[in-house]
Formats: structure tokens, C-alpha cells, sequence
């Protein structure tokens, strides 16, 4: 009786401990967005994803260093792995531009709250991608979660905005970037995967950058260090999503991840003025019931097995 009492209170801790680092990682990833928000349209979207991906690499760097488990496990990256890593190198950087470019034209809450339809897209893109079967529950979640995205996006009206499906497309690269993973086998560490898609990133977004000369001179220290501090908050964020989902089960800490709208909604109120609720409402309950539906059964799902 004490022991099974010891290992409830050590996995209750554990998930305390997943859920800080969740928030953390979700408050950092939300710091990106309002220093790129700010800086505008002073440097191309293409200029503001390689610097998310350079300078993003030192905390993933130091993470590795220090991850005795990640030096002392074999992680042999074989042609298969490669080409796996390219096509979410791809699909994540589409993802980035999609969604750099819509926080520079849109309300921040609103392009934060778009992009938290990446669970609707990755039950879909499962079934066709990976074979899996997804039951009545979910695929009513999912046309839930789009149909609160025509609310929102409101395609065909006067206020509609080419802009508005900048961040569905994020979600979208997102979501293809979270069903490719799956393709890696259990033997390949995490962060291995996201260090070899993260330099596959940022090549091809230099790349990009330099077939479409969206390169610009950049004006002043201060800049540069604004550039770098995107990278590292970009970087450590997902570092801290990473810890936070090998804590626990991912059904657990997942409608977690929704309290970042509360935080990109205060972030854009304090320091650009914005309140677009009366946008998001009632579309952004579409969003998160799909999503959270979506948890509720794969959590479910994953006690059955």
C-alpha cells in the first residue's frame, strides 16, 4: 500500500514537472512570436526562419552535451532517417513561414489560436500517412475543429482576409512535421531527430532566402540580437515541450498546450493593444472542443493498449 501510494505521488510529480515545462515552452514559443511580431516587416519571413533555426541550435547543442542518455545511446541516422528528416525539414519550414508571415498581418491571438488546429490536421494526415484507423469521436472532432475555423476565417464575406489562412497552413506544416516523426523508429532519440531536422531547416531555409534574395542588411546591433533571441526562445521552447512530453502521457499534458491562448492573448493585449475576441468567438470553441476531443480519445486509446 505505501509503495503503490510512493509511485502515485512520483508519477503525480512527474506530471507537475511536465506541465511547468509545457507552459514554459509555450510562454517561450509565444516570446518569439511578439519579438517578430514587433520587429514587423523590417527583415523577410524567409530572414527571420534562419535565424529561428541558427541561432535555435546552441540550447538544442547544450541539451545534447549534457544529455548523458542522448552521447551514450547509438543514434545511427541512416539515408531512410535523412530523407525523413528532409521532407519535415520541408514541411516545417513552410510551417514557419506561414505562420511568421500572419503574425506580421494579423492580431496575434488570432494567428496563435488558428494554428492551434495542428491536432485536427494530424488526425487526418494519420490515416492516409500512417494506416491508422481513427474512429467516429475523432473524425467528429475534426470536423468540429475546421468548422471553427470557417467561423473565424470567414472565407467569402467582406472582413475575409488572405492572411486568415496563413496560420491554417502553419498548422497544417505543423501537424505533417508531427505524423512524419512517427516514421522514425522508438531506437532513434528525440532530440537526435529534432537536431538533424532543425539543420535540415535551416539550410533550406537559406536556401529559400537565397533564390528569392530576401536577404536584408542587418541595420544594428540591437537587431541582431533580437534575431538571436528569436532563435533561442524559438529553441529552448521546444526544448522544454520535449521534456515535458517524455514525462508523462502525451494525453495528459496535451490540454495544457491550450493555455497558451490565454497567454497570446494577454502577450498581444499588453504590448500591441489588441483584443480580438470578438474575431475568435464562437470559432476558437471549435478549435479547442476538436482538439481536446482528440486528446480525450487518443488518451483512451493509449490505456486499452
Amino acid at each position: 500500500m505505501i509503495s503503490k501510494f510512493n509511485l502515485n505521488n512520483k508519477s503525480f510529480n512527474s506530471l507537475q514537472r511536465a506541465i511547468i515545462y509545457v507552459l514554459i515552452g509555450i510562454f517561450l514559443l509565444d516570446v518569439m512570436g511578439i519579438i517578430i511580431k514587433s520587429m514587423d516587416n523590417k527583415y523577410s519571413v524567409m530572414q527571420y526562419a534562419v535565424a529561428r533555426n541558427f541561432f535555435g541550435l546552441f540550447p538544442l547543442v547544450i541539451y545534447l552535451f549534457f544529455s548523458y542518455e542522448v552521447r551514450t545511446k547509438n543514434n545511427t541516422f541512416n539515408l531512410n532517417h535523412k530523407l525523413i528528416s528532409m521532407g519535415r525539414g520541408l514541411s516545417i519550414v513552410f510551417a514557419q513561414g506561414c505562420f511568421y508571415l500572419s503574425i506580421m498581418n494579423l492580431e496575434y491571438a488570432t494567428a496563435a489560436t488558428l494554428v492551434f488546429a495542428t491536432p485536427i490536421f494530424l488526425t487526418a494526415l494519420s490515416v492516409p500517412l500512417l494506416g491508422n484507423k481513427v474512429g467516429p469521436w475523432r473524425w467528429f472532432a475534426v470536423l468540429f475543429g475546421f468548422l471553427g475555423i470557417v467561423i473565424i476565417v470567414k472565407p467569402g464575406s467582406d472582413i475575409f482576409s488572405v492572411y486568415a489562412l496563413l496560420p491554417v497552413g502553419a498548422a497544417f506544416g505543423y501537424a505533417l512535421s508531427s505524423v512524419l516523426v512517427k516514421l522514425f523508429p522508438k531506437e532513434v532519440h528525440t532530440t537526435n531527430i529534432q537536431l538533424y531536422t532543425q539543420l535540415t531547416t535551416l539550410i533550406l531555409a537559406i536556401i529559400i532566402s537565397g533564390f528569392t534574395f530576401s536577404f536584408s542588411y542587418i541595420g544594428s546591433f540591437y537587431d541582431l540580437f533580437l534575431l538571436a533571441i528569436i532563435g533561442f526562445t524559438g529553441g529552448t521552447g521546444v526544448i522544454f515541450l520535449i521534456w515535458g512530453y517524455r514525462l508523462t502521457e502525451p494525453s495528459l499534458i496535451a490540454p495544457f498546450e491550450y493555455f497558451g491562448l490565454p497567454i497570446a492573448f494577454a502577450l498581444g493585449w499588453i504590448f500591441f493593444s489588441e483584443w480580438p475576441f470578438d474575431k475568435l468567438f464562437p470559432g476558437i470553441l471549435g478549435i479547442v472542443g476538436g482538439g481536446l476531443i482528440i486528446v480525450w480519445r487518443e488518451g483512451i486509446k493509449s490505456v486499452k493498449k
